[in-house]
């Protein structure tokens, strides 16, 4: 299977997940039961679902009053798409396609 491909499927999963969690999260607070901890919500962020994380907050309505996430999932992505731009533009490794 193609590197690219592989990548491509964790990306799109990890954004499904981290999405879920904030939709998750949300329903537990609204009952009162046991909660998704913060350290969760951000390590789906970290390790590649802050799109998906930050989809969620807003779709959801949750954890938008909270400042460290209001900055901290976009400074997440933002940190990310910079090291994704290094490794394409900057980087001595040759990507190819085929």
């Amino acid at each position: 299977m193609n590197v690219i491909l592989i990548l491509l499927l964790y990306v799109i999963i990890v954004n499904i997940v981290g999405f879920a969690e904030m939709g998750i999260d949300k329903r537990r607070a609204k009952r009162g039961a046991f909660r998704i901890p913060e350290a969760n919500l951000f390590l789906s962020a970290v390790i590649g679902g802050s799109i998906g994380c930050i989809a969620g907050m807003y779709a959801f309505r949750h954890k938008t009053k909270h400042k460290s996430f209001v900055f901290g999932m976009p400074a997440i992505l933002i940190v990310q798409l910079a090291a994704i731009l290094y490794l394409l533009l900057a980087a001595p490794v040759q990507f190819t396609l085929m």
